[in-house]
């Protein structure tokens, strides 16, 4: 059936952007994937090609679209041609709906202009070595100096995507004690230079997948950061990581549904042209039952998908909504990419085969933003149960 979600526009977008990945990313992809990172200075190709602008103001140097669906072409783009744009999509995805909620137009003055472009790099970082979901038992510091001019940062945060580019990261830090009625109490927001004196990176994360995407764990050791670097109220901060977690899972959701596409893209091509016992394995009746069912797979993954699309661009998508998303399209992408890796017999557990980096960059999407047995409690709890 026809879609709808997209326009002529986000169409455009796509055609552009198709040229360009075949240009300048899947040439040197192989590169990368060895590397396990994309080089800094693709980010500056994807800012002059305005990915990182869409949404960013005009008056910041952006298009000032308030739409998602330009996100979503790039993650069918990218997953089409089996590639990555590295640990770029923390800049758009994650840190900027917090710039917009939450900077003042001091700091967006000093923030956009230069996010747009991808002179400076953001990542955001919430996760500690010893805090995965519970959130709420961050143990990262940040005090308020005697003269009142500056916080004193410290800590560790882990699986920071992104983090090895960065040139500044969103950093979560309790500035008070939890309270006994609300463990959630006391953690705020910072914009923190990576250029500061006492911050450090740490190892680069050696990954299953995801392998073109900079992963670091996190150190700060007395990290002066000023007042004017603080990120909305003091105090509110898990406040504000809840606001925006739909906006992520809707985006893990969006890109596990291409991920799937791509699976079956992949597959198809494969037993087209992969010949056993003197015949193409496409002509086999079991061949084209597995594709088929891996199809109508994509298809309710797809609808779901462009719904929550739809809801996110309206501001109607709700946390049960988006958990819901999240848990069926990274389910369902889980059994296509298993199910076409199949398909490719030997050659699907070859890293040459965008298959098998496929099956490995997906496990993740059940795990982060949130657990796939987080997402049953959260649409659960929204039953009534």
């Amino acid at each position: 059936m026809r879609r709808t979600v997209f326009n002529e526009d986000h169409e455009a977008f796509r055609g552009t952007l198709r040229a360009f990945i075949e240009a300048e990313v899947v040439p040197v992809y192989d590169e990368w994937f060895a590397a396990g990172q994309a080089p800094r200075d693709f980010y500056y190709k994807l800012g002059e090609l305005g990915v990182f602008g869409i949404s960013v103001p005009e008056e910041f140097g952006g298009a000032g679209l308030d739409t998602h669906k330009f996100e979503a072409v790039i993650y069918e783009e990218t997953a089409r041609a089996g590639v990555s744009f590295g640990g770029s999509g923390v800049h758009v995805l994650l840190a900027l709906p917090y710039i917009k909620m939450l900077a003042t137009d001091e700091q967006k003055k000093r923030y956009l202009p230069k996010f747009a472009t991808g002179e400076e790099m953001w990542a955001i970082a919430m996760t500690e070595p010893g805090t995965g979901s519970d959130l709420a038992g961050m143990k990262t510091t940040a005090r308020l100096s005697e003269d009142g001019t500056h916080y004193v940062l410290n800590g560790a945060k882990t699986f920071i995507t992104g983090g090895v580019h960065a040139d500044k990261v969103i950093v979560c830090a309790r500035t008070a004690a939890p309270t006994a009625e609300d463990r959630r109490h006391g953690i705020s927001l910072f914009a923190v230079d990576t250029k500061s004196e006492g911050y450090s990176v740490g190892r680069k994360l050696d990954k299953l997948g995801l392998k073109t995407s900079d992963t670091a764990e996190l150190a700060f050791v007395d990290v002066k950061v000023p007042v004017e670097d603080l990120l909305g109220e003091e105090n509110k901060g898990f406040y504000y990581l809840g606001h925006n977690l739909a906006s992520e899972r809707w985006g893990i959701a969006f890109g596990a549904y291409a991920q799937a596409k791509a699976a079956v893209r992949f597959a198809k091509q494969y037993v087209q042209e992969r010949t056993v016992f003197g015949k193409p394995v496409a002509h086999f009746q079991n061949t084209k039952f597995e594709l088929a069912a891996c199809q109508a797979e994509v298809d309710a993954a797809e609808a779901v998908a462009d719904r929550a699309t739809e809801a996110l661009d309206a501001g109607e998508l709700t946390p049960a909504e988006a958990a819901s998303a999240k848990l069926f399209c990274t389910e369902v992408a889980h059994r296509v990419i298993d199910r076409c890796l199949q398909l490719h017999g030997g050659y699907g557990y070859m890293n040459e085969y965008p298959i098998a980096r496929l099956y490995a960059d997906n496990r993740v999407n059940r795990i982060y933003g949130g657990t796939s047995e987080i997402m049953k409690t959260i649409i659960a709890k929204d039953m009534g149960l």
